[in-house]
């Protein structure tokens, strides 16, 4: 089945283009009126250059006069092999349809609410027939049983048209087009680029993602460059003004031969505040007690570090490398990479 795009939305055209798998383009003068476009004919080159089929209106009151206006469209510089004119149905349509495919031009006959309308524009010889269904539905007519039927006339009798699905007003109206057989549709953007969506690939996708960061992804490349690192002569305020420069919740106290003494958090501040007043404030980190830190190597996966944290229900790691302290990595990191819940 055919996919073209109904619109005249140069950005959205260009969007949809980029996907690979649009047909060509429908278009409309109500298309053109809507988006302030005043340069007809302009806009009508500009897009036959960006698409691989453009179908365009080709309006007159008699046949004659339709085959001009296509003849002056074409004179502008659009290719007639990728050129198709539409005709709304009518008996002068009609005529015109004959009358361009008499001269080797392609005609999509639209604005079609019947099957008698589809079959005179089949009989006229034109290449595309072109059903309202939105349109139709809003009216309360059953037009995917028109649709049916204009396919079932183009396979029981062999005509050389394609029944194109339009006036599209959801996805549900594509699926219907490829359930019934239509062989063209056409969607506008705000739909079509919506038609790969699923909730279910959508969290399959952050799945896949996420376990591949998981077993790819190394602890030091995403070790954040806050490293803050006291004496045990500094006072606990000293500390205090690193971690805050730092903005970080942590940091190492390396005593004069640069061995890792401890750890001394945010949560270790509130707690000695807590039992000891603010007079601690000018204590040396040297006075306070200290656990072995948790720590992970620098090479280890990203999965070590999620399991790390939840084993130790911590807030942040620190981060060896050769047995050297040179970061942490802080929850919040993997949270925000959605790895932690």
């Amino acid at each position: 089945m055919e996919l073209y795009l109904d619109s005249v939305d140069f950005k959205e055209i260009e969007e949809a283009i980029k996907l690979g798998v649009v047909s060509g383009l429908t278009t409309t003068p109500t298309f053109m009126h809507r988006h302030g476009i005043t340069d007809i004919d302009g806009a009508i080159v500009r897009l036959s250059k960006m698409v691989p089929v453009l179908q365009v209106e080709a309006l007159g009151d008699t046949a004659e006069d339709v085959l001009k206006e296509a003849q002056r469209l074409l004179a502008l510089g659009l290719d007639k092999n990728k050129t198709v004119f539409k005709i709304p149905v009518s008996n002068i349509g009609i005529q015109s349809c004959k009358l361009l495919r008499d001269k080797g031009l392609m005609v999509n006959v639209h604005l079609i609410y019947s099957l008698n309308q589809a079959y005179m524009a089949m009989q006229a010889g034109a290449n595309y027939v072109c059903p309202l269904v939105g349109r139709l539905q809003d009216q309360g007519h059953d037009a995917l049983q028109l649709i049916g039927e204009c396919v079932d006339a183009v396979e029981r009798y062999g005509y050389n048209t394609k029944i194109m699905f339009s006036s599209v007003r959801n996805a549900q109206h594509v699926r219907d087009a490829i359930n019934i057989g239509a062989h063209t549709i056409t969607v506008p953007w705000s739909i079509m680029k919506k038609l790969t969506e699923n909730n279910f690939t959508t969290l399959g996708t952050d799945q896949f993602i996420e376990h591949t960061k998981l077993m790819t992804v190394k602890v030091k490349d995403i070790l954040s460059n806050a490293n803050p690192i006291c004496k045990p002569s500094d006072t606990l305020l000293d500390a205090l003004v690193k971690m805050t420069d730092a903005k970080f919740g942590a940091v190492c106290i390396m005593d004069d031969k640069n061995n890792l003494v401890g750890v001394f958090t945010d949560g270790d501040v509130r707690r000695h505040l807590k039992e000891k007043g603010k007079g601690i404030m000018d204590n040396k980190m040297g006075d306070f007690t200290y656990k072995a830190p948790v720590t992970i190597n620098a090479e280890a996966l990203l999965a070590d570090a999620v399991d790390t944290f939840k084993k130790n229900k911590i807030d942040n790691i620190l981060v060896l490398e050769n047995n050297t302290p040179v970061g942490f990595i802080d929850i919040q990191d993997l949270v925000k990479m959605g790895l932690i819940g």
